[in-house]
């Protein structure tokens, strides 16, 4: 319930924001709510609940009017507050813009054009709606000050979202086009709140629009992360989940030498309602049934998804035991590290506190440098501060960066060219990642992984689940001691328990309303008993998912 004094201080402000928006559609759309008072003050004291935060994911949020949406306004107080932070560092380079296909995309990245210009920066604009990867990689090859894509990744079709990647001038060696991390987070905030009224922020010529030259030395990069000469045989099914990285995965699978994909029909092409999915994100339930429908009937060997952006990669391959399943993010993890590692690459292998222990364990075994950052590629890429050259790099979250140089960050085009190599070179030898897996597991046992997540309506169930896990956190997982416990408190919001042989990470979502609660369960093999210490290691998942929820108290 709104308070009648409360309606009238969100009157005035819907009235200054509106006499402040540059555009009319969402002039109007405001105006609406404010004619439906009081029956819509609630939703009016959720569009001013306070400005959307820039953090170190940049923007995210539900395309509407007001300062807690994704719109015009909020976009070109970003662009002005971003290129006033890149001027007072004394940026000299470009900034260079991508965008998705979702709704508002383009405008959004033609604002931020015409923002940067009009302070005297130059701006160029990728060719098309293209994936993140690909404006990671130009943010490198074109030398710029920094970029920013239009893009909400793998959320629903009612959200957009505004990233910001640096150049080597200001990020430096490890931080040249990966994304921002603080403080330049906190300080690219602070500017955008400094910024006056939008109508005194000058606005420029639309920016240079750059040709395909951009996407061709992309792919042609992307497709030297293989092996030239190694097997090409393969059979793949394939979907973009209506996104935009059909056209360029395709063409880097025909310019490394492998036989084009089947795509699923009625997911190949950008459509920004998303309307075969529920959730565009691989990982959610049904999202990648049809691109699984679509490999059983070609005879495929895989089954290929990108998220909307494509900076993520997910698999599913057909199991003798179980059929047709989803690799899990941790499984294509270590298949991509224990390929790379059999290929000769070393260097910095580097995943997160909340992907399986198993890359621990195989870089321990094989002499190689490891490292484990938080959450996001922010930190991934820039794992062990240079004292060794990171080689690869992954989260549970179905992202992976098999190139360092290529791409600092995730990339689901280049991760999909090595998991076909891999595949083809087991093709060709009469096996399957499903054998590779087993190999895996013989050698280091049954790393087994899973995840409780909760969607939430209200931010605070999350905040109360935490400190409830905090005030009453568990002596013991599956009949074991907990042998440790870390907050990490104040500098991420994370609680790490662990046994013996289990583990459990709880933290908040960084991009959705989700709490996330990160299992592992370790079984010894015996006597290549693989699938016994399989059956156990579920076993124990589920009993360790339901301590969990009952330790947060969600159940």
């Amino acid at each position: 319930m709104v308070a009648e004094t409360e309606i009238k201080d969100l009157q005035a402000r819907a009235r200054s924001w509106i006499d402040d928006d540059p555009d009319p559609t969402t002039r109007d759309e405001l105006r609406a709510v404010l004619d439906r008072l009081p029956d819509s003050a609630t939703e009016l004291a959720d569009r001013f609940a306070g400005p959307l935060t820039f953090g170190t994911a940049g923007l995210r949020g539900p395309l509407r009017a007001g300062p807690n949406g994704m719109n015009l306004a909020v976009v070109t107080q970003a662009a002005a507050g971003l290129v006033g932070w890149l001027a007072g560092r004394g940026a000299t380079g470009p900034l260079v813009i991508g965008y998705d296909a979702r709704h508002g995309s383009r405008a959004f990245a033609e604002q931020t054009a015409r923002v940067a210009t009009g302070a005297g920066l130059e701006a160029l604009l990728l060719p098309r709606p293209l994936p993140t990867p690909v404006l990671a990689h130009a943010v490198r090859a074109l030398d710029a000050a920094a970029g920013v894509m239009v893009t909400a990744s793998h959320n629903p079709p009612q959200d957009n979202g505004y990233k910001v990647y640096l150049g080597a001038e200001l990020g430096g060696p490890l931080g040249s086009g990966a994304q921002i991390v603080p403080p330049a987070d906190a300080e690219i905030e602070a500017a955008i709140r400094a910024v006056g009224p939008l109508a005194a922020v000058p606005l420029g010529a639309p920016g240079r629009v750059l040709d395909e030259g951009i996407v061709t030395g992309y792919v042609n990069e992307a497709a030297r992360v293989v092996d030239p000469d190694g097997p090409r045989e393969l059979v793949t099914a394939y979907t973009p989940l209506h996104g935009v990285g059909g056209d360029v995965l395709t063409a880097a699978f025909a310019r490394a030498g492998f036989p084009t994909p089947a795509v699923v029909a009625e997911q190949a092409e950008p459509d920004p309602d998303f309307p075969t999915v529920a959730f565009p994100n691989p990982e959610e339930p049904g999202a990648i049934d049809r691109v699984i429908a679509l490999a059983e009937s070609t005879g495929a060997d895989l089954a290929i998804a990108n998220d909307p952006d494509a900076d993520r990669c997910a698999v599913a391959v057909a199991d003798p035991v179980r059929g047709w399943r989803m690799l899990r993010g941790d499984e294509l993890g270590v298949l991509l590290a224990d390929h790379l590692m059999r290929r000769g690459v070393r260097g910095l292998y580097a995943t997160t506190i909340v992907s399986s222990s198993l890359l621990r364990a195989m870089c321990a075994a094989r002499g190689l440098p490891y490292d484990e950052t938080l959450t996001g590629f922010k930190w991934i890429v820039r794992a062990g501060g240079g004292r060794e050259p990171l080689v690869f790099g992954y989260e549970e979250a179905l992202g992976y960066c098999v190139a360092p140089e290529l791409v600092r960050d995730k990339d689901g085009i280049s991760a999909a060219l090595v998991l076909a190599e891999l595949a083809a070179g087991l093709r060709a030898q009469r096996r399957t990642l499903v054998d590779r897996l087993d190999e895996l597991a013989a050698e280091f046992g049954v790393y087994a992984t899973d995840q409780l997540s909760v969607r939430v309506d209200d931010l605070r169930e999350i905040a109360d689940a935490m400190a409830h896990l905090r005030a009453k956190t568990p002596a013991a997982l599956l009949d074991e001691p907990v042998t440790s416990v870390e907050d990490l408190l104040p500098d991420a919001d994370v609680v790490i328990l662990r046994t013996e042989a289990a583990r459990v990470v709880v933290r908040p979502s960084g991009t959705e309303p989700k709490l996330k609660a990160y299992l592992e369960v370790r079984e010894p093999v015996a006597d290549d008993e693989i699938a016994a210490a399989r059956e156990r290691a579920a076993a124990s998942l589920q009993a360790l998912r339901t301590e969990t929820a009952a330790a947060l108290g969600i159940w």
